[in-house]
C-alpha cells in the first residue's frame, strides 16, 4: 500500500477535539471562503467511528494552520460539515467534507497544508472552491456509487459473469425488491427497488482470470433509509441462484442531487 502521508505527520486520531469556549477571532470573524474536500480511505486506515473520524478531520485542519471558521454562541464548533457516513473500516475513493474558512485560499496552499496533515490511513484527492451560500452539503447527498469484489465458488467465471449480467438487468426491470433487513433485535421488511439507481457486473477480460466485480448506485432517502451494496449482491445470488460471496466494498464516491439531473 502507497503511503501517501509524510512520516509522523498525523495527528492523534483519538483526540478529543471538543468545542473551544476561548475568544478566537474566528469565532466572529466573517466566512470567505467554503472548500469542498474530496478525500479518500484506505483499506487498513484505523477502524474509527463516524465521530471519531469527525474528530481526526478536525484536528487534522486545525495541525493544517486553515483558517477555519467556527460557529457562534459560547460552545462554538468549527464550520466543517461531512456528506455521508462512511461505514467503520470500508475504503473510499471519493469522500466529501466541506470546510468553512475565513480567509480566501488558493488551491495550492490548502492542499500543500492538508496534505501533510491528514489523519492516518486517509488521503487528499482533491478539492473545489464552492458557492460559499450553498445549501448544506448533507443535504445534497443523493446516494453513492459501490465497487463490490465478489466471489461464487465452483461456479465458471464466464457462467457468473453471463447469469449476472442478466440478473442486473432483471433487477433494474423490477417493480418491486422485496427485502428485510436487521434493524436492533427485529427483522424488517423493506423495497429495495426504489434505493437502487443501477448496478451492472463488470465484464471479464480476455485472460478470464479477473475478480468478478459488481457495480451499484444506492439511493439515500430520508424517509426509505439508504441502499446497501451487500443487499443488492444478496438480491442478486437470489436471482441467478448463485451463492455470492462479497469479498471486498468500495465506496467510490457519493453521488449529490446535481449529479443526478
Amino acid at each position: 500500500m502507497v503511503d501517501r502521508t509524510a512520516p509522523d505527520a498525523h495527528p492523534d486520531a483519538s483526540r478529543d477535539v471538543r468545542p473551544d469556549t476561548r475568544p478566537d477571532a474566528a469565532a466572529t470573524a466573517e466566512p470567505k471562503q467554503r472548500w469542498r474536500l474530496v478525500v479518500g480511505r484506505e483499506p487498513d486506515a484505523p477502524a474509527l467511528a463516524q465521530r471519531e473520524v469527525a474528530e481526526a478531520w478536525e484536528a487534522a485542519l486545525v495541525a493544517a494552520g486553515l483558517p477555519v471558521a467556527r460557529s457562534a454562541g459560547a460552545r462554538a464548533r468549527l464550520r466543517i460539515s461531512f456528506g455521508a457516513p462512511l461505514a467503520t473500516s470500508m475504503p473510499a475513493e471519493g469522500e466529501l467534507i466541506d470546510v468553512v474558512l475565513t480567509e480566501r485560499w488558493p488551491l495550492w496552499r490548502v492542499r500543500e497544508a492538508l496534505e501533510a496533515c491528514v489523519p492516518a490511513g486517509w488521503w487528499l484527492v482533491d478539492a473545489h472552491d464552492v458557492w460559499l451560500a450553498g445549501p448544506p452539503l448533507a443535504g445534497r447527498v443523493a446516494g453513492a456509487d459501490y465497487r463490490v469484489t465478489v466471489s461464487a465458488a465452483q461456479v465458471a467465471t464466464a457462467d457468473v459473469h453471463a447469469r449476472l449480467s442478466s440478473a442486473c438487468a432483471a433487477l433494474l426491470a423490477a417493480h418491486r425488491l422485496p427485502r428485510e433487513r436487521t434493524k436492533g433485535n427485529a427483522s424488517v421488511r423493506y423495497d429495495l427497488r426504489p434505493l437502487l439507481l443501477a448496478v451492472a457486473v463488470r465484464p471479464p477480460s480476455s485472460s478470464g482470470i479477473d475478480p468478478i466485480v459488481v457495480v451499484a448506485r444506492t439511493r439515500s432517502h430520508p424517509e426509505l433509509g439508504s441502499g446497501r451494496p451487500e443487499e443488492v449482491v444478496a438480491a442478486l445470488s437470489e436471482a441467478t441462484g448463485i451463492p455470492l460471496t462479497v469479498e471486498s466494498v468500495v465506496r467510490e464516491r457519493l453521488v449529490l442531487i446535481e449529479d443526478l439531473d
